[in-house]
């Protein structure tokens, strides 16, 4: 309708304005302000436009290798230089082949990992979206294996289903194709890793999120229970970044790292040394990369899939290689 009323208003203007200005000295033909403003937005338009689309062809699939020391006072000896890979939402029911779950998997073998852990949301919303790559996942390996937890999309809760029994099945069915692959699925469980007789703590939850629009499957209490000894590092995986602020920091200062995903970064943002910014932020106060409070750690993944728009802009997908030390000073 405005476009309508502009070129109302033309066809009057021609009518009682006096003929156009002739060519200037220039050679050039001057352009009125009405096209100024129409070509600039065309322009500015295109900016975006452009960079969704290679988010699409490149961005989707730009795998970055991400580098983390972190440093603990009470790591043994025994786990000094040891290598964690993570790797989040996979999303797998978002990609058309296997070729990208594939390519992942090459360069995270590549990375000859100690332990592999996957901090949950595998598909988008169904199990049978994980069958066509059950060959790819099954080629990851790792010294001391792979770890995996659960994360809000798996649950199945963004489907309508006929019977509860029919998603009480979904999630059986997940969990178990993870075992199929030799993945070791925690659910509110924990695992003792062991080197040279000196061991570290692997405590996975269920999806745990301080955002009432997601339920609270997890159980911390149970998954630490029976733990036989606090004063050795202790490294949990929860999907959802918020469970370390609003249950785990400060209240379980036995929890050492944390490692988390579900945010992707928005898939959409900026990052450049120096500057980092993202439209997640405003949900979530830790969304990527690593933060420190006191002695604890947490280490959001941007996640290897996407979901919805089917790329990355400036927020790109990520394998992260965590490697452990000793805190010197300490």
């Amino acid at each position: 309708m405005a476009d309508d009323l502009i070129r109302l208003f033309r066809w009057g203007w021609t009518k009682i304005s006096p003929p156009p200005a002739e060519i200037t000295d220039s050679g050039a033909i001057p352009i009125s302000r009405s096209d100024f403003l129409v070509r600039t937005g065309l322009i500015l338009a295109a900016v975006p436009f452009l960079s969704l689309v290679y988010g699409m062809v490149r961005g989707a699939y730009n795998l970055q290798i991400r580098k983390q020391t972190i440093n603990f006072k009470k790591l043994p000896d025994s786990f000094r230089g040891f290598r964690i890979v993570q790797i989040s939402d996979f999303h797998v029911g978002s990609f058309i082949s296997s070729e990208p779950v594939e390519e992942a998997i090459r360069q995270i073998n590549a990375l000859e990992p100690d332990v592999v852990v996957f901090t949950g949301d595998l598909v988008n919303n169904v199990s049978s979206e994980v069958e066509p790559h059950l060959k790819a996942l099954s080629g990851l390996n790792a010294r001391h294996g792979v770890f995996s937890i659960l994360g809000n999309h798996d649950y199945g809760d963004y489907v309508m289903w006929d019977t509860p029994e029919l998603k009480k099945k979904n999630l059986a069915d997940l969990i178990e194709a993870q075992k199929k692959i030799g993945w070791d699925i925690l659910l509110d469980e924990h695992r003792e890793l062991k080197v040279n007789n000196e061991s570290i703590f692997l405590v996975g939850v269920q999806n745990y999120s301080m955002h009432m629009r997601f339920p609270k499957y997890g159980n911390l209490k149970k998954a630490t229970s029976g733990m036989k000894d606090s004063e050795t590092v202790t490294i949990l995986l929860s999907h959802d970044p918020s469970h370390w602020r609003g249950e785990v920091l400060g209240r379980h200062p036995n929890i050492d790292l944390t490692l988390s995903g579900h945010t992707h970064g928005f898939q959409f943002g900026v990052e450049i040394p120096g500057f980092r910014w993202s439209p997640v932020q405003y949900v979530y106060k830790e969304w990527a990369g690593k933060y420190t409070e006191a002695h604890q750690h947490l280490y959001v993944n941007r996640g290897i899939g996407f979901l919805g728009y089917p790329g990355r802009v400036g927020i790109l997908p990520e394998i992260t290689v965590i490697e452990l030390n000793r805190d010197e000073n300490a």
